[in-house]
């Protein structure tokens, strides 16, 4: 199977506290993938690490079929390379409709020419009908976005990161603050879209981790306890010890 990103032998430390523990991690190209582990675990920081924010002491992350280092990157050389991240907290434009929103986030020049010459195309209005309906928002489009619902907002988010066309796709606790639905609604986006690109979720929410049917990795102590199917990781005593606390 080929490697979309690899974290190899990554270690980090915060004040002499280490954060990530010769940490390995692997995803393939069109995979769901989810990380669970109590607080403190390394969950954000393992994103932080991906997605530029935070460099470890040592290690490796490799990206792609020419597995390019993700560690001589900036930030946003890493989100054009093709690594989305969303946050808990959704962050729309409220004044702006869905539509607007979606419409600025399509990938695109950004140079300061192109902005200034930018006209909306009939392709771009398609685009954004696809994104919407795959977000299902299609009958919100011409709202204010801080009109919406707090999952309609964490949708809209989602959509707003598909429309850069990322590779992988990190998504913070999605579910929190979801009604059942909503819930429901969000497992269906992530599923359809870990068809065409990885999709890693952090999530505290055991419940909604059995939803998404994928491979789990149980992070502790900033390093990977087990790996495997729920069942399979929530059945090994290291995993039950570490959340029951014994």
């Amino acid at each position: 199977m080929s490697t979309l990103l690899e974290v190899s032998g990554v270690s980090v430390s915060f004040d002499g506290f280490k954060a990530i523990n010769n940490l390995s991690f692997q995803i393939g190209p069109a995979e769901m993938r989810a990380i669970i582990g109590p607080n403190g675990a390394g969950k954000t920081t393992f994103m932080d690490i991906v997605t530029g924010k935070t460099r470890p002491d040592e290690g490796r992350v490799l990206w792609g079929d020419k597995s390019v280092s993700l560690l001589k990157m900036s930030e946003a050389q890493i989100a054009q390379a093709g690594v989305g991240r969303k946050f808990q907290r959704p962050t729309v434009f409220e004044d702006q409709s869905v539509f607007d929103n979606l419409l600025l986030a399509l990938k695109k020049d950004r140079g300061p020419f192109a902005v200034l010459a930018y006209r909306q195309s009939a392709r771009d209005a398609e685009k954004v009908a696809e994104l919407a309906a795959e977000i299902g928002l299609s009958d919100q489009l011409s709202r204010k976005s801080g009109e919406l619902s707090h999952g309609q907002k964490q949708w809209l988010e989602i959509g707003m990161l598909l429309a850069q066309d990322p590779q992988l796709l990190l998504v913070d606790e999605p579910a929190a603050g979801m009604t059942l639905e909503e819930r429901e609604h969000t497992t269906t986006i992530l599923v359809e879209a870990a068809k065409t690109r990885a999709v890693v979720v952090v999530e505290h929410d055991m419940e909604f981790v059995r939803r998404l049917n994928c491979k789990v990795t149980v992070l502790h102590e900033g390093a990977v306890l087990a790996e495997g199917s729920l069942d399979h990781v929530t059945k090994n005593q290291d995993v039950i010890d570490v959340y029951l606390g014994r």
